[in-house]
């Protein structure tokens, strides 16, 4: 079952939902056939239970009861929250158990558990609440395992909450919402906090199809604490047709043979441009070298010189990173 986007429900509508932590790692369907072994699907339905061999003892932990769970699998950085890029290292090793085994014991991964689609029966016609109350009666707490808390009403502080200790956003779950296998359901909405900053244009790629000869995405950096122009990542969402016209005007008025950042970034195709230009993305997080995640493009900011705008990189990881 998947969260659609959207808003917090409206207050009127406050007790009827519940709120989870929306969680930053890899989601995963457990299935427990009872006999101690376990199966982690992830969301395509590949098999990457070898990827995590210490969610192996997780089988024999509800003894002979049959059960499926759903989850996300985390990786945590040294302050416990998640992080998708060490979480990078743990996945795509479904078929390197040697490799799986030895990044386990640099980056243990840790699985959260929110909902429980069978356990003896199929429990997917039940309400969240008395799904949840069932999975929490499981008492599925371990060194690699673990079932969040879920708060009832009070969504904005819920979600302020999150803001607060830089997580990724959250989830709410209507209460009376039955498990939609497969369904993008508007019963489960998620939200993702998104941070807003000043960023340094410093070069574009070209774009394809229908974008042919306007930019497809802008290259884009903020200044380090000695004044160098970092590469934070490329943004190529958030324009309408017409703002994307006119940022090709600019973009050619500034071209350049020479790329602005230090050091160069490996972008094959990048045409580089004077960093004169600032614009305003919104972004999730931080990656641990100071990348930008899930970039999108909100305005140009002519009001600002380089000089003036506040586009400088953070003096430590952001949070997420």
């Amino acid at each position: 079952m998947l969260a659609t986007p959207g808003r917090l429900p409206s207050a009127a509508q406050d007790r009827r939902w519940a709120y989870e932590t929306k969680q930053d790692g890899q989601r995963v369907m457990v299935y427990l056939p009872g006999d101690g072994r376990v199966l982690l699907r992830a969301r395509s339905g590949e098999d990457i239970t070898a990827a995590y061999p210490e969610l192996r003892p997780l089988g024999s932990v509800l003894g002979s009861t049959p059960a499926v769970l759903d989850g996300e699998v985390l990786a945590l950085d040294e302050r416990g929250r998640a992080d998708f890029q060490l979480l990078q290292s743990r996945m795509g090793l479904a078929h390197a158990p040697a490799r799986a085994a030895r990044q386990a014991a640099r980056v243990p991964v840790h699985l959260v558990l929110f909902d429980v689609p069978y356990l003896a029966e199929p429990l997917v016609r039940l309400s969240y609440v008395r799904r949840r109350a069932r999975l929490e009666g499981l008492g599925l707490a371990g060194p690699h395992w673990s079932t969040p808390g879920a708060v009832t009403g009070h969504g904005a502080e819920a979600l302020r909450a999150t803001r607060e200790h830089g997580l990724e956003g959250l989830v709410c779950k209507r209460l009376d919402s039955v498990y939609e296998p497969g369904v993008r359901s508007r019963a489960w909405i998620k939200i993702r906090n998104m941070r807003a900053e000043d960023v340094i244009v410093g070069g574009w790629l070209p774009g394809k199809g229908r974008l042919t000869g306007l930019p497809g995405a802008v290259l884009v950096g903020q200044r380090d604490a000695d004044g160098r122009l970092r590469y934070v990542g490329g943004v190529g969402t958030g324009w309408s047709e017409a703002e994307r016209v006119r940022l090709a005007e600019l973009l050619r008025d500034a071209a350049s043979d020479r790329c602005p950042f230090a050091p160069a970034p490996r972008v094959t195709g990048a045409r580089w441009v004077a960093p004169r230009l600032v614009g305003e993305v919104r972004y999730s997080t931080r990656t641990r070298n100071g990348m930008l995640r899930q970039p999108s493009w909100l305005r140009l900011r002519p009001d600002l010189t380089p000089e003036e705008s506040a586009a400088a990189l953070p003096a430590e990881p952001g949070p997420g990173g």
